[in-house]
């Protein structure tokens, strides 16, 4: 057995066991890093040259806008600003056949364009919305539904604190990458609508005749909506805008959409110092665990090129005649295997290493390939049994609402996800054309 072949089983197969018996993600890597430098690259030298790359994958200038994209989310949730927003969407939104769950997907697509945390979208929309919906007749599955697909959607659209940490490991730009996510997660949020309306006129005891407890009309209808909704979207235009236009960098939007939010939430006297500190802690805690889990990415993909392991796999792969798209498809089907049991840092961590010297080779687009990729790391958040959004509905919602409930809510969005990605891959426009055409 040649050497890279074992050095391939004790890196990845090492980290993937550690993994799945439930060790912390932070902490496999950091195991199987020591064992590998100490293996492959010369024992205290090699751990002594662990220790400096360690710092230096946590120190890289790229990763600055993961804070301030969660930042951002966290003083609109904190201030009592994302409330504001569900009303404003709510009193608009009048006779649709499943007017809350509607409700659920447009408001959730607006925090998408302006939250980096898909856990404190699917969080809060569950707490606010889903008692409502039950109280009023819903149907768990559609109530349910909607709130953890439309979180999943929050990875696509910027800003997105795993799009980056996406962009930084793989070496696709970042900024392509964020503003590649904008087409596929508004085509998705169209599609969950558009299922709510057609499912609950064919079926129509899942959701009452009429759930509006107030018709508002004339000003009274729209103010919330210019006086909140639309400021708030505002905070998108500034950062996608200043993105697209190249007139900023990632780091910069990222610091231009932190300081929008922070002034955004002083004109409505909103930001206390309480939720400042609430915001703070919050920005530090989910900021904290991303850093500690790219200290033990980056060196694990240095190891595996160091062993040999990395430039082995590549060769096998591509020596087999497979053509490209055989390749690449293969390479989502892993993705979405690894959805079912891991994590989305999990699966970056132990895919990117392999792929992206594959797909650098083969040369395809890697901001296709990269989109492709979120794509199925949404997917991974909403499969059964361990997907992350699912575990979150299940901790805000009540009693009444079983897992049985929820794993068949998410079937229906699962599936329109699949498609999208099949969409994605014949039709690789729908994530590269919005890119290449802001330059």
């Amino acid at each position: 057995m040649s050497s890279w072949v074992v050095a391939a089983w004790l890196m990845l197969g090492g980290s993937t066991l550690l993994l799945f018996i439930g060790m912390p993600v932070a902490l496999t890597f950091i195991t199987v890093n020591i064992v590998g430098a100490f293996l492959y690259m010369g024992g205290e030298v090699g751990l002594a040259q662990l220790a400096r790359s360690s710092v230096g994958s946590v120190t890289a200038f790229s990763l600055t806008p993961i804070p301030l994209f969660v930042l951002m989310g966290e003083i609109l949730f904190h201030t009592g600003l994302a409330l504001k927003v569900i009303e404003g969407i709510e009193r608009l939104i009048r006779r649709v056949p499943g007017r809350l769950a509607v409700v659920a997907v447009v408001a959730g697509t607006v925090f998408s364009a302006i939250s980096g945390s898909t856990i404190a979208t699917t969080a809060m929309l569950g707490s606010l919305l889903l008692p409502v919906m039950l109280a009023k007749g819903y149907h768990p599955t559609l109530a349910t539904g909607p709130i953890m697909a439309i979180g999943a959607v929050d990875m696509l659209i910027p800003p997105s604190a795993l799009t980056v940490l996406l962009g930084s490991l793989s070496g696709i730009s970042i900024s392509k990458l964020l503003i590649g996510g904008v087409l596929p997660g508004v085509i998705l949020s169209v599609a969950f609508v558009l299922w709510i309306v057609v499912r609950v006129r064919v079926t129509p005891s899942l959701a009452p005749a009429a759930d509006e407890q107030r018709a508002y009309s004339g000003w009274e209808r729209w103010q919330p909506f210019f006086g909140y909704v639309l400021p708030t979207l505002s905070i998108f235009g500034v950062v996608v805008g200043a993105l697209a236009a190249g007139w900023a960098t990632p780091t910069e939007c990222a610091a231009l959409g932190a300081f929008a939010t922070l002034v955004l939430a002083l004109a409505y006297r909103a930001l206390t110092f309480d939720a400042l500190l609430k915001a703070l802690k919050g920005t530090a805690g989910i900021s904290g665990m991303i850093l500690f889990i790219i200290l033990g990415a980056t060196t694990f993909a240095q190891i595996l090129s160091f062993s040999g392991a990395s430039n082995g796999l590549v060769q096998m792969i591509t020596g087999k005649g497979w053509s490209t798209g055989m390749i690449v498809a293969g390479m989502m089907l892993v993705l979405i295997f690894l959805g079912i049991f891991v994590d989305q840092v999990s699966m970056m961590m132990i895919t990117l290493p392999i792929f992206m010297p594959v797909v650098q080779g083969l040369g395809v687009d890697l901001v296709w390939f990269g989109v492709m990729f979120l794509i199925c790391m949404q997917l991974g958040l909403l499969l059964p049994p361990h997907g992350l959004l699912l575990m979150t509905m299940r901790g805000v919602a009540p009693p009444a609402v079983t897992m049985g409930h929820i794993f068949r809510a998410v079937v229906p969005y699962v599936a329109m996800s699949l498609l999208l990605l099949a969409a994605v891959f014949w039709i690789p426009s729908i994530a590269t054309a919005l890119p290449r055409w802001m330059g």
